[in-house]
């Protein structure tokens, strides 16, 4: 098949190259407008407690809204007392509360909770009917309709996070792609040493990203896809795209000084063209199993990421050899450096080291990677909240004012929806509402409780009774705003305000002794809020995880064997990545959880990593270091076949993709520590342990680990079951003569 697409796109080169340039004109118009067609959000499930109670409360309790904006007011000079200062904070809103999604207005003059200990800051609460993936989309409108007065104004609550979410990630991304594309295009002058072959892979890759990005503003017309598929697709997809394209450039140069331009064309898309489209499935497979999880943040990943390895996969066996045919000898042209003779002996010595003393490269390698990878045994997890956006951001400026003002707690208490078995009128279900907020109270940690028996500390318990008799004709007009806000004859919420952040330790402590009070009354308790959404949100993902897990290695474990016709080789080649890649999170942990590095990266430290980062490197470095192991492998079983010698299959193997290998992890490492300059912390981490893993997999794992465990199992590495061998699809070097030339053994 492979031989086949070789020689169609050499004889249809043109028609090829014009139905690439006719997708990549198209594309080009769409790319722009894509960042606009993505959703922000996607990291809370419905299928949590915290998520059922949040959207039973907004059915049931009118003023309980989906999101709400906070304007928060701060004047060096005057109070929120002053009369001054409440004009001009009326002045500032009285356009924003006429908008049609505004349901309710909570005043700082009305709520004096809303005031700061020294007076200089307040803030109104707006409460919106949107949900908050959708809020920011009236943010142009709101600044537009913000009053020009003289207070400091700042914007918080989820329409300014979201909004700031989506600029940040669209600069970050421009910011990206403009470190990533020249050094990506020095490293393939390094690899290459000649500027049309390190120029042809950068147009594949680039051209195969465009139509990538067309495609998928194209679905998200339909779909909701997240906003961050913008830095990962394109982060995957330039660098999986130059990856392939180098592979196959460099096959192409190689097999050129043994055949003339139409044979070196078929001969590579039927070599390194085979083993790039089984690398590319082992990344998509790594990827599927993003799509069990119920976050859609993380399945419109797993869905891009598939997009743009597909269209990588296509410019790699399609449009490069397209190139490749249209510039045969050309290819050399404008080289500026001999490739030099010493490469292959190189990666040769290496290989001989290795091969001579495999137990002692092998352990102390192992325990080098065991030990960057420790500090993942005190890895905290959490989710995203304002803190992963840089202070130069509104939302992110009004989140510390409110912080250094009122306190961590104060933006997301803990909500507890209380149900009754009768309804909230009932005297003893007002009896129980009392009781149970007492006992809250007494916990150092809460410093103040809001709900319809906490109104004033000087209304007794039978006073609350007599209030509450008819919930639709409470005489005091405070306590009947209060009630309608928080209760209706069903439910009833009781706000808990800590000083602590919600993702904090002690928060989400508090929210699990909390949880344990529900045995202790009739009442039936179920929470929201902050600490709530971060606890259910972590659980709920780390227990889709195992499933994923499992649908990645096994999937991947049943290509690479009907790839590789070996049982051993998937088996080793999957416990080599699993090591990697816990070295990569060790570093994580160091430099985001514990701030190492915070300074020079340009970060505050959160204390946590974001709990969707170990999944995602786990499905994208899967595969990702797959890519690797395919390369060499699959050099390394075309000297088997021809020699069925171990020893020489791996010399020959590492000697002759050693240095290729390296330079596409060069690549991918440039690029994707490219986003490294993202502001957004989220990315920033992707980024920096993405590049960390592959860096690692191709500097120690590729060129020592490998070749000690090929050395110390031997013959065994190529060892399949005769009655497995009956039941496999026909391996995929049957239909090629894959078998390598006797002069072919030192080229390089």
């Amino acid at each position: 098949m492979f031989a086949r697409l070789g020689r169609f796109t050499h004889t249809r080169r043109y028609y090829v190259l014009a139905f690439w340039i006719l997708l990549f004109l198209t594309a080009i118009p769409t790319i722009p407008l894509l960042p606009g067609s993505l959703a922000v959000g996607g990291f809370s499930s419905d299928d949590t407690e915290s998520a059922r109670t949040r959207q039973y409360l907004q059915q049931e309790l009118p003023a309980f809204t989906a999101s709400s904006l906070l304007v928060v007011y701060q004047h060096d000079e005057l109070v929120a007392s002053d009369p001054e200062f409440q004009r001009r904070a009326s002045e500032a809103v009285e356009s924003i509360v006429q908008l049609p999604d505004v349901l309710a207005v909570q005043s700082f003059t009305d709520v004096p909770g809303q005031i700061s200990n020294d007076g200089h800051t307040a803030y109104t609460s707006i409460q919106l009917d949107v949900e908050p993936e959708d809020a920011q989309h009236l943010m142009p409108e709101i600044d537009e309709r913000l009053g020009d007065v003289d207070l400091r104004i700042l914007l918080a609550g989820a329409p300014a996070f979201y909004e700031d979410i989506e600029r940040t990630s669209e600069q970050d991304l421009r910011r990206a792609e403009l470190i990533a594309i020249p050094f990506a295009l020095v490293a393939l002058l390094f690899v290459f040493r000649g500027l049309v072959a390190a120029g042809t892979p950068l147009i594949a890759g680039a051209m195969g990203v465009a139509a990538s990005l067309g495609v998928l503003y194209l679905v998200a017309q339909q779909v909701d896809l997240t906003i961050f598929i913008l830095n990962l697709a394109t982060m995957l997809g330039l660098g999986l795209a130059i990856d392939y394209s180098l592979f196959m450039t460099s096959r192409f140069r190689e097999e050129l000084q043994h055949s003339p331009v139409d044979r070196a064309v078929e001969r590579t898309v039927d070599t390194a063209g085979r083993a790039v489209f089984f690398s590319g499935f082992t990344v998509m497979l790594g990827l599927a199993g993003l799509m069990v999880f119920d976050f859609m943040f993380l399945q419109s990943i797993g869905f891009a990421g598939a997009v743009v390895v597909v269209f990588a996969l296509a410019a790699a066996l399609t449009l490069l050899p397209a190139l490749l045919s249209v510039l045969g000898t050309r290819i050399n042209n404008y080289s500026f450096m001999s490739r030099g003779e010493d490469t292959g002996r190189f990666w040769y010595g290496i290989a001989a080291i290795v091969m001579r003393r495999p137990w002692r490269v092998l352990i102390p390698t192992v325990g080098i990677l065991l030990l960057l990878g420790s500090p993942f045994l005190g890895i905290r997890l959490s989710a995203p909240d304002a803190t992963i956006l840089p202070m130069s951001t509104d939302s992110r400026q009004a989140f510390e004012t409110l912080r250094s003002e009122f306190g961590d707690g104060e933006i997301s208490p803990m909500i507890i929806a209380a149900r009754p078995e009768s309804n909230i009128s009932d005297p003893a279900v007002i009896e129980e509402l009392y009781d149970l907020t007492r006992t809250i109270a007494t916990d150092q940690r809460v410093w103040k409780i809001d709900s319809i028996v906490t109104l004033d500390h000087r209304f007794t318990l039978a006073q609350y009774k007599a209030l509450y008799e008819d919930l639709d004709n409470i005489p005091d007009p405070f306590v009947a705003n209060a009630a309608a806000d928080l209760a209706s004859e069903d439910v009833t919420a009781i706000f808990v305000y800590t000083q602590d952040l919600p993702a904090s330790d002690e928060a989400q402590d508090l929210l699990a002794d909390l949880r344990n009070l529900e045995g202790s009354t009739s009442l039936d308790l179920s929470f929201t809020g902050g600490s709530a959404e971060i606890v259910d949100t972590v659980n709920r993902m780390y227990a889709d995880f195992p499933l994923a897990a499992l649908i990645v290695v096994g999937s991947t474990y049943l290509a690479l064997l009907v790839h590789f016709r070996s049982v051993i080789l998937p088996l080793k080649a999957i416990l080599i990545n699993v090591l990697s890649l816990t070295a990569s999170y060790g570093a994580l942990v160091v430099i985001f959880q514990e701030g190492n590095l915070s300074a020079i990266l340009g970060f505050t430290p959160m204390g946590f990593i974001e709990a969707s980062i170990p999944i995602l490197m786990f499905c994208v470095l899967f595969g990702l270091s797959m890519d690797y192991e395919v390369f060499l492998l699959s050099r390394m079983r075309e000297e088997w076949d021809r020699t069925k010698n171990n020893r020489e299959a791996v010399r020959v193997g590492l000697a002759r993709s050693g240095r290729i290998i390296t330079g596409a992890a060069l690549i991918v490492v440039v690029v994707t520590a490219s986003f490294v300059s993202a502001e957004v912390v989220l990315i920033k981490a992707l980024g920096l342990g993405i590049a960390i893993a592959v860096a690692l997999d191709a500097s120690i794992v590729r060129s020592l680990v490998v070749p000690a465990t090929m050395r110390l199992v031997g013959d065994w590495n190529w060892w399949l079951p005769e009655w497995l061998a009956g039941i496999l699809p026909a391996s995929p070097f049957d239909d090629s003569p894959l078998a390598m030339r006797p002069g072919d053994a030192h080229d390089d």
